[in-house]
């Protein structure tokens, strides 16, 4: 688990076997249809692959994608569900932070698609996902199909949590409305967008070229501006603290990024947070970081909030939350500097902005640039680079027994030694000190939403985007997640992307079971019923059977800890061959004590 010098994004994935999917060449001299043009601006707009699930609204599209580019830039990778056309999307934007697209058919398929797009909003993650619709001019429609995937409105699905969508109404306009909707995507604060593209418009000869343009103008940086003035009182604020503090929450991958944090935490000596929501933002065994990552606060972590008399919030998940864990009902006696530009994202319809935290200094600019910015102002200075030594990875011994999820990491680490990982999801009954995250791409955070069965999908875009940069991409989560999702590993075989799946299978739905059980303690009632509609028995699911049915290496059932690491190594050989390789290891129910806490409260 050594630490690498650069990230994917900075020297771009290997592209996918050319030979695959390899379309027989068009003639030249064809006529061009509205379709091509859309096509055509994708490339241009660099998007540089479309997964989808195929549909007869947006037949023109895809056929324009095959005969009129030759399936390249944007590559077309198949997918089984609109759910995971747009969760792969959302995995490959963890990794690069730029957007790929997703295609999803007429209203039916926008419907498959909503959950994978509140996953990818609430993760504040770019998606350039595109509809379609039935022909606009009625005359057009074809009879009974063509009306019912015809809609008035069919944003209205969608626009609650989407940054920007439209319905272009001709080819010009269709090829100003993608440059937008990547302009919106890309820009800070990122999330999805969704274009629908009516049929008829797609299928309509084109009769007169359209204008030469520069799509780079279209799409262009947004700059960063923080006076100098705020800087110079936040800087003054935490190099006069005692005892300053770092939420690092959401930031980029970019290494450089990742450095400057480590830079400015050592120059102010302040201790240092960060959230399993999101991916990581700072080393975990750096002698600054505070308690292990956890979802709801490690009793250490909210020891030090508690003693903080300044903390600054890069854009961080809940810190209205994050206090009132911490402080209860005593007042809050930081100062609390607050860097996010979420607030332009919050509406009335979904709750993701979560409680209205209390701020003294509200900075609206992304948070890489307000941290470089503060590096600079504090210029050269001593180092601070200890608070303590970094608590010892979580080691249970593998013995003879049941496997508990803790003991899945350290099988894990034997077998993967000083490799670069990238952990691109781990379970709710995950311990944050199993793993250190010394790189931004160590961790990848959550999907988000928290809409089960996103697991496998965002796995297999963040994998994607993960070829050719030397790292083992492993993703962990639970049979439920697994269950739900499965199909999109077909995709992932099909694409020869790599990638290992480790589920842990309790055969329940145990975050529900923890739940029944807080509501039978409150009324009195008998938690022993708990499992009931919970446990996926009777028959018992045989996931690696499953994993080889979509054409992957399926391993297990594992059931004795003594056996992981022999597993776990085959598996790893098979994912060093281009295999997906999927183990199921059956575990014991049960979350960590912080984990069962907040589930419990909520």
């Amino acid at each position: 688990m050594s630490q690498d010098k650069s990230t994917t994004s900075a020297h771009g994935p290997i592209p996918l076997a050319p030979a695959l999917e390899k379309p027989i060449a068009s003639p030249a001299d064809g006529a061009v249809f509205g379709s091509d043009i859309m096509a055509q601006t994708l490339r241009e707009l660099d998007i540089p692959y479309i997964a989808l699930n195929p549909g007869a609204s947006y037949r023109g599209l895809h056929d324009s994608l095959v005969n009129y580019l030759g399936n390249e830039s944007p590559r077309m990778l198949l997918c089984l569900h609109e759910e995971h056309a747009v969760a792969i999307a959302q995995g490959y934007a963890k990794v690069t932070g730029k957007p790929m697209a997703a295609a999803v058919h007429s209203n039916v398929g926008l419907m498959h698609a909503t959950m994978a797009i509140f996953n990818a909003w609430c993760d504040r993650m770019p998606v350039v996902v595109l509809g379609a619709t039935g022909p606009v001019d009625a005359m057009k429609r074809r009879p009974w199909i063509d009306w019912i995937h015809t809609a008035r409105d069919q944003g209205a699905l969608v626009r609650s949590y989407v940054k920007w969508d439209d319905q272009p109404a001709s080819v010009g306009a269709a090829r100003e409305s993608l440059a937008r909707a990547t302009w919106h995507a890309k820009t800070a604060p990122q999330g999805p967008v969704y274009v629908v593209l009516d049929a008829g418009l797609q299928e309509e000869p084109v009769k007169e070229p359209l204008a030469p343009w520069d799509p780079q103008r279209f799409i262009p940086s947004v700059a960063q501006s923080v006076d100098e003035h705020t800087i110079a009182q936040i800087c003054s604020l935490l190099s006069h603290a005692k005892k300053p503090m770092i939420f690092a929450g959401r930031g980029s991958r970019a290494l450089d990024a990742w450095n400057d944090r480590i830079t400015l935490a050592e120059r102010l000596g302040a201790r240092v947070i960060t959230d399993p929501k999101v991916a990581a933002c700072f080393p975990t065994d750096h002698g600054l970081h505070v308690g292990a990552p956890a979802t709801f606060g490690a009793p250490e972590a909210l020891a030090a909030i508690r003693e903080s008399d300044v903390i600054l919030s890069l854009d961080w998940v809940d810190l209205g939350g994050t206090l009132r864990t911490a402080f209860g009902k005593d007042p809050i006696s930081a100062k609390v500097i607050n860097v996010s530009l979420d607030h332009i994202l919050h509406n009335g319809w979904s709750m993701d902005h979560q409680s209205h935290p209390p701020v003294d200094v509200m900075i609206a600019a992304d948070a890489d640039f307000v941290v470089k910015a503060l590096v600079g102002q504090l210029g050269d200075g001593p180092r601070m680079t200890t608070g303590g030594a970094p608590a010892p990875l979580l080691s249970p011994p593998l013995t003879e027994g049941e496997i508990s999820v803790d003991q899945v990491a350290p099988a894990l680490r034997e077998v993967v030694g000083e490799r670069d990982v990238s952990l691109l999801q781990t379970p709710l009954s995950w311990n944050g000190a199993s793993w250190y995250f010394r790189h931004p791409l160590d961790y990848l955070g959550s999907d988000g939403g928290g809409g089960i069965g996103s697991g496998p999908g965002v796995s297999i875009g963040a994998a994607l985007a993960l070829r050719g940069s030397g790292r083992l991409p492993v993703s962990i989560f639970g049979d439920g997640n697994f269950m739900m999702g499965v199909s999109a590993i077909w995709t992932a075989v099909h694409y020869q992307i790599p990638l290992l799946i480790i589920v842990t299978n309790n055969q329940s739905f145990y975050n529900d079971e923890v739940h029944q059980e807080r509501v039978a303690r409150m009324r009195n009632r008998p938690v022993e019923n708990k499992w009931i509609g919970q446990r996926m028995s009777d028959p018992e699911l045989d996931l690696a059977t499953i994993a080889r049915g979509q054409g992957a290496e399926g391993f297990g059932p594992v059931k004795d800890a003594r056996d992981l690491v022999a597993v776990l190594r085959d598996a790893v050989k098979a994912v060093d061959a281009g295999k997906v390789a999927v183990v199921d290891v059956r575990v014991r129910t049960g979350y960590a004590a912080v984990m069962t806490t907040g589930l419990t409260r909520s």
